[in-house]
């Protein structure tokens, strides 16, 4: 893996979260979601998922993350989330319930990682994991595992 190659790509997308443009922050936001591991990405991603002129950057920026299916993507959700208003509260859950609803296994493993990062050192994270967790174990999703009876 080329890291010059991915911190140059991150600087790339940088300008394109700032457009005044919502279509351009939304593709920065889905695109930047890929580098997420990378501390040159974090403080754009948590921009973009409380993105203050479109709920719709929101929305496609924390889908992006929360697809990626890992503690990276999780961790920015939760900070974000920890910090929301109602509204991007909102838009925050309806990616999880979109990304979420399908597979219980990967809701499952969701909640295992949101049980870890409430351990993380930020206090923010930890905050916002709690919530997602909480949200995750809300719902059943459509394809559950047979009961055992």
């Amino acid at each position: 893996m080329n890291n010059e190659a991915r911190r140059a790509a991150v600087a790339a997308l940088i300008p394109l979260a700032e457009s005044p443009d919502c279509r351009d922050r939304t593709d920065a936001g889905r695109s930047l979601a890929v580098f997420a591991e990378m501390a040159e990405a974090k403080g754009p991603l948590l921009g973009l998922v409380l993105d203050t002129g479109d709920t719709f950057v929101t929305r496609m920026t924390a889908e992006a993350l929360l697809r990626r299916h890992d503690s990276a993507g999780l961790a920015v959700v939760a900070a974000a989330l920890a910090d929301a208003d109602p509204n991007h509260a909102d838009w925050i859950y309806t990616a999880v319930r979109d990304v979420f609803i399908v597979y219980a296994t990967e809701r499952d493993a969701a909640v295992r990682e949101c049980q870890a990062l409430s351990r993380d050192a930020d206090e923010r994270t930890r905050r916002g994991a709690d919530l997602l967790a909480a949200d995750l174990a809300s719902f059943t999703p459509v394809l559950s595992p047979p009961r055992k009876d």
